[in-house]
């Protein structure tokens, strides 16, 4: 409850202090047309090295492409919004959760997600939100198949991160680094993991596609169908 609390708060300072209904809904067509509901996960990288939290235009820019993504959902579809950083709970207690329906117009929970989106250097600067030593991606990916996983609806993954993971996991800040395998196939049946903002940052586009190179060798190992690393866009 409290987690629902804060992300409430967070986000109605953001869009002028509207409550946010987060009911279910059982909507199976939308004026006679056939519905396609989706899953959609969207995880913020907080860490210091992510141009996220500090470049108001690089995060407007993220949440432009995010919020297209929520805009054209179907009823039924599901929305999910975690900040990770640092592998621990306090630290990342933020979680929005919005099942689209006639109460949560995909279009009301696109800008929503847009303003918490484009805030994150404001949220950060205030101190509601804390800027992170580490970036633990592959933590957060875990939890992630285990609290929501893939099962029910197709799935997208989305990350608006560097995806410089630097965890006790390993250090991709080199080109000679790797990332070790997922372990098994925890995403298997997801549709796609997309990291926008891959390599942000650096100023080294060897590095860029050392990263793109990487997570897509780590997302067909963990069964995701599709994988798409964004440096610029």
């Amino acid at each position: 409850m409290k987690r629902i609390m804060f992300a409430l708060a967070t986000v109605g300072a953001l869009v002028g202090g509207g409550a946010l209904a987060m009911q279910l809904s059982n909507d199976t067509s939308d004026g006679g047309r056939v519905l396609h509901p989706q899953r959609i996960v969207i995880g913020l990288d907080l860490s210091r090295s992510n141009p996220l939290i500090a470049d108001p235009a690089f995060a407007a820019r993220v949440a432009d492409r995010v919020a297209d993504i929520v805009r054209n959902l179907d009823f039924s579809s599901e929305v999910h919004v975690r900040t990770f950083g640092s592998y621990d709970p306090t630290s990342n207690n933020f979680a929005y959760d919005v099942v689209l329906s006639v109460r949560n117009r995909p279009e009301v929970v696109a800008a929503q997600v847009q303003k918490l989106i484009a805030g994150t250097p404001l949220l950060v600067r205030n101190g509601k939100w804390r800027a992170q030593e580490n970036t633990n991606i592959l933590a957060f990916l875990d939890n992630v198949a285990q609290s929501i996983g893939c099962s029910g609806k197709p799935t997208t993954i989305v990350l608006a991160s560097d995806g410089i993971e630097d965890s006790d996991y390993t250090r991709l800040t080199r080109r000679d680094s790797h990332l070790p395998g997922p372990g098994g196939r925890l995403f298997q049946g997801c549709a796609s993991f997309e990291i926008y903002g891959l390599g942000q940052g650096t100023d080294d586009p060897r590095m860029t596609t050392h990263l793109r190179q990487e997570w897509s060798n780590w997302a067909r190992g963990a069964g995701f169908a599709r994988f798409q690393g964004l440096n610029d866009w």
